[in-house]
């Protein structure tokens, strides 16, 4: 298999999770930018542990500990989103300000 592939995959997903980041204004669009460039470090993580052919499995090990991350991250996340929203009555960034 070559490596090549999965890092290019990879390195497109994570640049459109940091347009989502950098040029929403939206919080919940900002968080699936954030959701994308996690995806793009555990594709990263198992595509070098299957090249490396490691037998301790570390990438996926290390994969599975993202995964748990940003699940605690989302839902913080849409919690504070949430919360922002009973607030302000908007989940414009710009708006939150003012």
């Amino acid at each position: 298999m070559s490596l090549l592939y999965p890092l290019l995959l990879s390195s497109a997903l994570f640049g459109i999770g940091l347009y989502g980041v950098l040029a929403r204004r939206n919080a919940v669009l900002m968080l699936l930018g954030v959701e994308l460039m996690l995806n793009a470090v555990n594709l990263n993580l198992v595509a070098f542990d299957a090249w490396f052919a490691d037998r301790m499995h570390t990438g996926q090990v290390l994969t599975l500990f993202t995964i748990a991350l940003a699940a605690a991250e989302i839902g913080l996340g849409l919690a504070i989103v949430l919360a922002l929203f009973r607030a302000v009555r908007t989940v414009d960034v710009d708006e939150v300000g003012r």
